[in-house]
């Protein structure tokens, strides 16, 4: 679900360092919140953010030099038209960027139709990034997984499975060889895009790892800083089962990669059998390289099986 909690005093307050902004015009409602149904329509944060544009309504509109000229450059009667047409637009909020001068007709109208107005000396572009990298990650699509959340070799790795398995333990030996936390028990998932998941750690868990016997763990104290990761993108799954539900339940060799739903959004996925004698942290670092093989098209399984036809063609190979 997504929330609807931004408002124009909010953001403003939230970026006043950052993009050294002033609020010049519009503070009648500043608590006034964001379009709820343009929240939940937009497909991303590009929805909700982008340079004046008289077809794209309820979204933070952001004037440049460009606009400025647009907007100015033209006699009055067309200048008052262009600037009121920005009203029917009903932008949470309006910023000037590029360091130029707010018009006097547009802080005029800003405060008539109580249109919060921002003035900032930073270019369009760069405020355009932080403002929809702020709302794609307030507004994300989000849920909580159980599990274990990694950096394995620069891949997001998340470390699901019943109950009992070994989840954290395998964490910490992985975090011994050299690998990140991102978080343990608990993984808060955004969908940031159409083909993107982020995972954070929630607040409470931060840098903490619980292992049965011992209790919970400061990975940071322990390890230092270089074992913990803020976020990641989810790219793997890696799935803990018992051995006799990996022989009831999958294949042994699946030809076609296995992909789970995260947020309508699949997930390449990796089922691992727990066994005695088995070393878990070397099979999962294999499937995280497998994984990376196979994002840059290279697919053991598939030549294998082109290797193999090649081979009962050429009659090297009884093909019963």
């Amino acid at each position: 679900m997504k929330p609807t909690s931004i408002s124009a005093d909010r953001l403003f307050e939230e970026h006043r360092q950052v993009l050294r902004w002033e609020w010049v015009a519009g503070h009648a409602h500043p608590e006034r919140p964001f379009d709820e149904a343009a929240v939940r329509d937009a497909q991303s944060s590009a929805d909700l953010v982008g340079y004046l544009n008289y077809i794209h309504p309820y979204r933070v509109q952001i004037v440049g030099a460009r606009e400025i000229a647009y907007l100015s450059q033209v006699s009055d009667e067309a200048q008052e038209r262009r600037i009121s047409r920005i009203v029917t637009l009903e932008p949470p909020v309006l910023i000037v960027a590029d360091g130029q001068q707010p018009l006097p007709r547009l802080v005029a109208m800003c405060d008539r139709a109580e249109i919060p107005l921002f003035v900032t000396a930073e270019s369009a572009g760069h405020v355009i990034d932080v403002v929809r990298t702020y709302l794609a990650q307030l507004f994300a699509n989000r849920t909580t997984r159980h599990g274990v959340f990694m950096d394995i070799l620069g891949l997001g790795v998340l470390l699901t499975g019943e109950s009992g398995l070994g989840k954290s333990e395998l964490g910490l030996e992985l975090i011994s060889r050299g690998h990140g936390l991102v978080a343990d028990d608990a993984v808060d998932l955004f969908r940031i895009s159409q083909l993107a998941i982020e995972g954070r750690c929630p607040e409470l868990l931060m840098n903490l790892l619980e292992v049965r016997g011992i209790g919970l763990l400061d990975i940071r104290a322990i390890f230092g800083e270089t074992a913990v990761r803020r976020k990641m993108r989810l790219k793997l799954i890696v799935h803990l089962v018992r051995k006799e539900t990996m022989e009831r339940e999958f294949e042994r060799m699946p030809y076609e990669p296995l992909y789970e739903d995260v947020l309508s959004t699949p997930v390449r996925k990796v089922v691992i059998a727990v066994d005695a004698g088995r070393n878990l942290a070397v099979l999962v670092e294999a499937a995280v390289r497998n994984t990376i093989l196979q994002l840059r098209g290279i697919d053991t399984y598939r030549e294998f099986v082109e290797r193999h036809q090649r081979a009962i063609e050429n009659g090297q190979l009884d093909d019963n």
